[in-house]
């Protein structure tokens, strides 16, 4: 994670560390002993004590504005998590929640969903001893958006297109559509933060053209934003997506393979490519006389082209080509009349 992400993490987390837990029971709370912030610990010495808290996974959901979509989460992506989890013995990080009040499930999961899927892949698969790791933390929903917000930017593992879909929401629901006062609350670039913004508006017929939605980058979006522009390219974009969106589906039923993403991409620009126009080239006519009989010359490329009828004179085609040679060559001999 970068010192700008540090930076933004401890803004959110104040004085949140990452302490790993005791080897004890897995059962009730647990106490930890934590590092305070290297600031202070040099300005005061003093340290802080966390509670974490080992609960099944169970009592825990996800919260409705978390970034990450829960349901594309299976055993294959998050196998690494799992295996390293039952290395370990246990969860090594916690999971940050906030507590819920008159509700089905007393926490509320801000960051943590891999985390929170493997504990409950490995206890339905025989694994009950492993509980779910987390800390408590009251936080208001922007702060949560934040969190876990520079949680994920930098992991692999979450798509361009949920983050777009997360900050899209987000600009309206915590600062009124200014995009210019989230970037600044992000420490991102306007530039930047623009670009998701983008990829969020791409149009959901466009979105059905790929297999899945966690494959659009947020280059695809900068690629098909000017197709989309023109009224007249949209309709062909739109309807060769909808062509593709069924091949997609017939995939997903077995019936041929998918469309990567570049190759949807490619095929949605080819529906409104334009043939290169062919450079036209004057016709000129050389030594035409009173039956308008000459010799036209054109010229493609390097190569000159001569066409005269087969019924035109001797001499008027050597005034013709004579009228070719003074204008084109007229350093070289001319042609004599006979």
């Amino acid at each position: 994670m970068s010192k700008r992400h540090d930076a933004v993490f401890d803004d959110v987390l104040s004085d949140l560390d990452q302490p790993a837990p005791e080897t004890k029971s897995m059962t009730g709370a647990t106490r930890f002993l934590k590092r305070s912030t290297g600031l202070g610990e040099r300005l005061s010495g003093e340290t802080e004590e966390k509670t974490l808290r080992w609960i099944d996974p169970a009592e825990a959901r996800m919260w409705d504005k978390h970034n990450r979509d829960y349901a594309m989460l299976n055993e294959d992506n998050c196998r690494d998590l799992i295996d390293g989890i039952k290395s370990q013995g246990q969860q090594e990080f916690p999971a940050i929640v906030r507590k819920l009040q008159g509700e089905d499930h007393p926490y509320e999961v801000i960051c943590g969903a891999r985390r929170h899927f493997a504990i409950s892949w490995l206890r339905a698969h025989n694994y009950t001893q492993f509980k779910y790791l987390v800390e408590v933390r009251d936080v208001s929903d922007e702060e949560a958006f934040r969190l876990a917000d520079i949680e994920n930017r930098d992991r692999e593992d979450i798509s361009d297109y949920e983050r777009a879909i997360d900050y899209a929401r987000a600009v309206q629901l915590y600062y009124g559509g200014k995009q210019k006062a989230m970037a600044a609350r992000l420490e991102v670039s306007e530039a930047w933060l623009s670009r998701y913004l983008n990829l969020a508006k791409l149009p959901q017929n466009i979105v059905a053209a790929f297999f899945r939605n966690t494959e659009i980058k947020e280059l695809h979006a900068r690629v098909l934003k000017p197709l989309l522009a023109n009224p007249r390219d949209r309709r062909k974009v739109e309807q060769k997506a909808r062509v593709i969106a069924e091949e997609q589906r017939a995939a997903r039923e077995g019936q041929g393979g998918p469309l990567e993403a570049a190759q949807v991409v490619a095929r949605l620009k080819a529906s409104v490519s334009k043939p290169k126009p062919r450079k036209a080239t004057a016709i000129k006519v050389y030594g035409t006389g009173a039956d308008g009989q000459g010799v036209a010359f054109h010229k493609k490329g390097r190569k000159m082209h001569l066409e005269f009828s087969e019924d035109l004179g001797r001499a008027e085609l050597g005034d013709a080509i004579q009228q070719f040679m003074n204008e084109f060559f007229p350093s070289k001999l001319t042609i004599g009349k006979k």
